[in-house]
């Protein structure tokens, strides 16, 4: 069993002030694989004034000593990603090969990105009589979530450390191991002191005192709405910026005469991967109705061919999703599209014939669902796609946009034709015949999926503040 009982704050790993014991679950096994030690407020201060007083100088660091210190973090975060694979298969389920060939690389895509959006970034700006500059926001909390774990805190770590500010992360509890070894990179990095800083926790604890700390300038969180928005209302009394990227429910809409051979694998390989485990996962496939049939049995073949096995195997195989409450959750949402009225076209709620345990979910897929069912309302966060029908685009359109969330939308179909419709789409990201958007992009939703973006440079201008300077020469 891995074991990362101490937090890293001011370069030093230290033991927690106060937290208590945690094991994270074996998602395959059922068995315990790593222990932490939750920690406490007194962490998070301590934390967050060794970000304090480091911010003094690392504030002042010019662009080209921010560039010399992220290359040496890809460096040695390089070294890292078998032991970040193996990792992310223990806690979370992913497998040893999506780790070493996606997961653990993912983490490299956000300090590349950041990093090209620092060399051509231009700190100030004249405007008439007016000098716009960008300036550090000060000291930075991050919390992050389980299901790409290095993605998502390099999304936050590499544009703060671009923008001259220090940090302090707190990691997804279920999937400490991964951010624990960024905290070893960092080091051997030689991050300054106080820089970057990580303490172990849960929301409740250690994700509240960051939010609501006096001395936290910003806080930026990547998770569920419903966290997000007990995130926004601890910080509200400091009054500091709050940056969130939530929940998703991401349309897929095959547009009218689409060759479904063509279009579906990649799109419908956007549900599956990780387990389904995605915010932008692409799972609402809304078909024309004369072509119904068609993509039913195109969708079908697609998802039987997906196999389920043991993270730690490498293969093309997915996982279990990361834990009981998760697993729980996608069997409700199965059985109520079943109740509901839906057609299980293949799939459901058993598990799957090769395994006997662990919280593996069968690749499954529905048709008939229409837009007022659970399982087309609600975040499934599980390889589960759903088939919905439309008569004609403008219906599609509006079948697409009929969601709280606007992380991610898909479009299936002709670029050409794509293009026209992709503006109506309210959702802050548009991928044509794939289920991800191109590294760099700006990442973010709309409506109850956010605000904020990160990646490249609109990311690196989201972790920075703007003054205007008045009265001084050209």
């Amino acid at each position: 069993m891995d074991s990362y009982e101490q937090n890293y704050i001011n370069g030093q790993w230290v033991t927690s002030d106060g937290g208590t014991p945690h094991h994270v679950i074996n998602p395959a096994t059922e068995e315990p694989s790593t222990k932490i030690i939750l920690g406490s407020k007194a962490d998070v201060d301590a934390a967050v004034a060794a970000a304090k007083e480091a911010f003094k100088t690392y504030s002042q660091t010019s662009r080209e000593e921010r560039l010399a210190l992220m290359g040496r973090i890809v460096e040695e975060y390089q070294k890292r990603i078998p032991d970040i694979a193996n990792s992310l298969a223990a806690e979370m389920g992913a497998p040893i090969s999506l780790g070493n060939a996606m997961q653990g690389p993912a983490g490299l895509g956000g300090f590349a990105g950041t990093m090209e959006a620092l060399a051509n970034f231009e700190f100030s700006d004249r405007q008439g009589d007016n000098l716009i500059v960008y300036e550090p926001i000060g000291v930075v909390g991050m919390i992050t979530p389980w299901n790409w774990p290095l993605n998502q805190i390099a999304l936050k770590v590499a544009p703060a450390l671009a923008g001259g500010n220090t940090m302090i992360l707190k990691p997804s509890e279920e999937c400490p191991g991964s951010a624990a070894i960024l905290a070893e990179v960092m080091d051997a990095a030689g991050v300054p002191p106080g820089v970057f800083n990580l303490v172990q926790g849960d929301g409740p604890t250690v994700g509240a005192a960051i939010s609501a700390h006096p001395d936290v300038d910003m806080v930026s969180f990547t998770g569920s709405t419903r966290a997000g928005i007990l995130v926004a209302k601890a910080a509200a009394d400091t009054v500091k910026r709050v940056h969130q990227e939530l929940g998703g429910k991401s349309p897929n809409l095959v547009l009218p005469g689409a060759d479904l051979e063509q279009v579906l694998p990649a799109t419908i390989g956007g549900v599956m991967i990780n387990s389904g485990q995605s915010c932008i996962a692409p799972t609402r496939v809304l078909v024309q109705n004369d072509q119904t049939a068609d993509a039913v049995n195109v969708v079908k073949t697609i998802v039987e061919a997906q196999q389920v096995g043991d993270p730690m195997t490498e293969g093309n195989h997915i996982g279990p999703v990361v834990n009981k409450t998760q697993y729980d959750k996608i069997q409700g949402l199965i059985q109520s599209a079943i109740d509901e009225g839906a057609t299980l076209e293949t799939g459901g709620t058993d598990l799957p014939s090769n395994v006997n345990r662990g919280y593996y979910v069968k690749p499954t897929v529905f048709s008939g669902v229409t837009p007022d069912m659970r399982i087309a309302k609600e975040e499934t966060f599980g390889p589960i796609v759903t088939l919905m029908g439309y008569d004609d685009l403008d219906e599609g359109v509006a079948i697409a946009n009929d969601t709280e969330y606007g992380l991610s939308a898909v479009i299936s179909g002709d670029p050409a034709e794509a293009s026209k419709v992709a503006p109506k789409l309210r959702a802050g990201m548009v991928i044509v015949n794939n289920w991800g958007p191109s590294p760099g992009a700006p990442f973010g939703g709309y409506k109850q999926s956010g605000n904020g973006r990160e990646g490249g440079l609109y990311g690196l201008k989201d972790f920075m503040e703007i003054k205007s300077i008045s009265g001084v020469p050209g």
